[in-house]
This record gives C-alpha cells, sequence and structure tokens, in this order.
C-alpha cells in the first residue's frame, strides 16, 4: 500500500490514508508529503476525493469503506488498482510461493542498470531505491512484485509473466495444492498475447503444469524460457553473486531471463547480478550482540527457513547458529507443522517466540498448535539440540547469553520471521548497529 501510495504521490495526485496505528512506514510516508491520518474513521473520507484504494486485509464494514459506499466513490482494492496501472506498462509480473522480492530486486536494477529506467513495485526496502519498496522510472517498462495472497496477482495483466515456484502456502486462500497451481496457471493465462513466461524448471509443482502451460503459449503465440541451477548460465551467475544459498542462485538465474528477455546483453546482467547485496530482511547483517553477528530474515514457511539456515551454514561451516523463530499465522503452522518441525535441521539451537497473529486471518486455529509444543516436537525430534520456547521476549537477550556461552567458535543470530520480530532484533543491536 506505502509503494501505491508513493506512485499516485509522483504522478502528482493528492494523496491521504489512514493506518490504524504509527509506524516506521507511517511516519516516512509524512516526510515524503503524504497525508497520514492514525485509526479509521468516516471523517477520512470526503467527496472531493477520485479513488479510495482499500488492502484486502480491511473488512467490509470499516467505516472509512461505509462511507465510500454512502458517497458513491470509486474504490479498488490495491490489487485492482495495480492492475489497471500494469496495463500502462510492458509490465514483467514476478510472482511464486516463495523468492518473489529478490527475483523483482534483482530484476528491477538489472533494467535500471542497463538503463531502461523502469518503475519497479517491491516488498521490501531496496537500500539501491533510496530506502523504498519503489523505483518511479520514466520509461515504458514494469517490474512487478505480483503477491499470490488473495489472488490478487489475477488483477494484472503483464507482458512477460515469471514464475519461481508453488508450494503449499497462504491456507486462508488457497486450501489445497491443486487450487494454488490451478490459479498460478490462471495468472499465466492473463499474459498478454506475444509475451514470454519465464518458469523454474527445478519446481516440481510448477512443472507438473508444463502440458497445460503449452497449450496456453500455443494459443497466444508466447514465447515459454525454462530456467534450470543445472544450466551453463547458472555456473556464470554462480561465479559473481554475492548472495548467498541455491534458491538465491535461481532466484538470480530467473532475474537473469528477464533482462534477456527485454534484450539486455550477459554481461550487463551479470555485472549487476555481481553488485546485488541483498534486501531488506533477506539474510541482512544488523550489527553485533555481544560479538555475535546478528542477521535479520523474513523467512517463516517451512521451505524458507530450510534453504535460508543452509545459506547461513554454508557461509559460516565453523560457527554455532542461533535461529531464534518467530513462527507468523496460526494457521499456516497448524498446516505445516510437521515441515516446520523438519525445517531447522541446520540451526544449532532454537529460541522460538509466540506466533505472530496476524489481523483478519487468525480467527480459527487449533491451540495445540503453537510455539510451546513446536520446540518440544523438536527437542523430542533432536534431542541433542539446545531448544527453547520463550513465552516473555522481552528476556530474550538474557536467553541468548545463556544458550550462547557454551560456544567457544563464535555465534551467528538469525532473527526470523515475518512478524514482529524485527522490533526485537533492532533491540538487540542497539548501538553496535551495523558495526
Amino acid at each position: 500500500m506505502s509503494a501505491l501510495a508513493r506512485y499516485f504521490f509522483a504522478k502528482n495526485w493528492l494523496v491521504s490514508g489512514s493506518d490504524l496505528q504509527a509506524s516506521q512506514m507511517t511516519n516516512k510516508l509524512q516526510t515524503e508529503g503524504v497525508v497520514v491520518k492514525i485509526g479509521h474513521n468516516r471523517g477520512n473520507i470526503h467527496q472531493g476525493m477520485d479513488l479510495i484504494v482499500y488492502n484486502r486485509a480491511i473488512p467490509l464494514d470499516n467505516p472509512e469503506l461505509l462511507m465510500a459506499k454512502a458517497l458513491k466513490l470509486t474504490f479498488l482494492t490495491y490489487a485492482e488498482a495495480l492492475g489497471e496501472i500494469t496495463k500502462k506498462y510492458k509490465t514483467i509480473a514476478i510472482t511464486g510461493s516463495h523468492g518473489k522480492s529478490t527475483t523483482t530486486a534483482l530484476t528491477g536494477l538489472i533494467l535500471t542498470h542497463a538503463g531502461l529506467d523502469p518503475t519497479v513495485f517491491i516488498g521490501t526496502e531496496l537500500k539501491e531505491f533510496k530506502g523504498n519498496n519503489i523505483r518511479i522510472g520514466k520509461s515504458r517498462y514494469l517490474v512487478l512484485e505480483a503477491d499470490d495472497f488473495g489472488r490478487a496477482f489475477l488483477a494484472y495483466s503483464p507482458s512477460i509473466a515469471l514464475i519461481t515456484n508453488i508450494d503449499r502456502e497462504h491456507f486462508d486462500t488457497y486450501k489445497t495444492l491443486a487450487i494454488a497451481k490451478k490459479a498460478f496457471l490462471e495468472f499465466l493465462i492473463l499474459t498478454r498475447s506475444n509475451g514470454t513466461f519465464i518458469l523454474n524448471k527445478d519446481d516440481k509443482n510448477l512443472f507438473s503444469l508444463r502440458a497445460n502451460i503449452i497449450k496456453v503459449a500455443k494459443a497466444k503465440d508466447i514465447k515459454i524460457v525454462w530456467y534450470s541451477t543445472g544450466n551453463l548460465v547458472a555456473s556464470k551467475i554462480k561465479n559473481v553473486i554475492g548472495i548467498h544459498g541455491k534458491h538465491n542462485l535461481s532466484n538470480a538465474l530467473a532475474a537473469y531471463y528477464a533482462g534477456r528477455a527485454v534484450a539486455i546483453s550477459e554481461s550487463k546482467i551479470l555485472a549487476s547480478i555481481s553488485r546485488y547485496r541483498g534486501a531488506s530482511r533477506r539474510m541482512e547483517y544488523r550489527g553485533l550482540f555481544h560479538g555475535a553477528k546478528v542477521y535479520d530474515d523474513y523467512a517463516h514457511h517451512p521451505t524458507e527457513i530450510k534453504a535460508t539456515l543452509q545459506a547461513f551454514k554454508k557461509k559460516y561451516p565453523s560457527k554455532k547458529i542461533i535461529c531464534i523463530f518467530q513462527p507468523h499465522q496460526a494457521r499456516r503452522l497448524q498446516a505445516l507443522f510437521k515441515e516446520f518441525c523438519d525445517a531447522f535441521s541446520d540451526a544449532d539451537a532454537l529460541i522460538f517466540l509466540d506466533i505472530y497473529r496476524v489481523a483478519g486471518r487468525d480467527q480459527k486455529s487449533d491451540s495445540k498448535y503453537n510455539s510451546k509444543n513446536l520446540a518440544a516436537a523438536i527437542k523430542k525430534k533432536y534431542p541433542k539440540k539446545e531448544v527453547l520456547y520463550l513465552k516473555n521476549p522481552n528476556t530474550l537477550k538474557k536467553a541468548i547469553l545463556l544458550v550462547a556461552s557454551g560456544y567457544s567458535l563464535g555465534t551467528i543470530l538469525v532473527m526470523m520471521g515475518a512478524g514482529d520480530i524485527v522490533n526485537y532484533t533492532d533491540q538487540l543491536v542497539g548501538k553496535d548497529k551495523k558495526k
């Protein structure tokens, strides 16, 4: 939503918005010129407004939405508003269950460094974009992180459609993997004629749609590009990439082919990839805590957790890794409990915080699927691994020092999750931030 607000503001709209509480993001928007109101009330909406855009998390009985209806104003969801924007550009829409932000960042920077001056919407903050989640360009190119949650990506009109992978995720949107796969196929069908598909051949769920994908491509004269980390291009990227993990090699490979699809030379693409050092909250180094290196990571799904911890293990083979994890959304933990139990094998020690419950998405969940029971299940499976459930996050510093006291070879702290765990990361690094 903040990226969309910045886009309209850059296009000389008068932009205002509201949120339930003030945050670092709302404060930044205010300094940039956006009018921000804290709290939702009918008085924030008036007759002179040309367009109301609302987040899908907003309930339909929200007072501002009810006022917009009463005044017969035009109102669109975030996805619908962004979908209208995609029609005005040659849009590269990047989706998938995992890896969207990194792939979008790399693709956006490849086009930028090549002089194509794209507009870029991304679901995280990039230092290359002055710490923002959007870049406003002047060309016909739009690079978009296309969210699969709530089927938002079905509102977009891409010229180039890129899928990184398909996994069991967003259970309040897709009850089964089959339903999710159907939605991703529908996303591809929305691609404009004479466009391009860029697809991960290594992902079995995506590749299983191959026959249907070919039918869609033939009907609309669309070129299909399947990429794999086993090909020659991947070895070239491996020699220059500055971010760790096989998953990031795959993300960079996807971005490479997006660059090639708009006729950027291989040398320029590889140069861009070599310069990239990661996005906010993606294996992001934050500072020191009593001499231990502290990293912040957004991983919240077992597939992401496993890939990220494998990357840390490869980067620091002689260091002890302590992962502090905050589960995100009770329904996800319940549906993937077994997978979560298997996801932390590369961490030497684990500290679990209580579940971050997502407003509007966590009404129903089995109470036995919680952080305490997850810690117990992992301890039972890996009795030699140090596993701690921490009910009071205010004692996190003491808990980390206790767990790390037995490690003599140095320690890596990985603060992981998609909720508010980032606030505790800030408390850990304190004055040592970025040292």
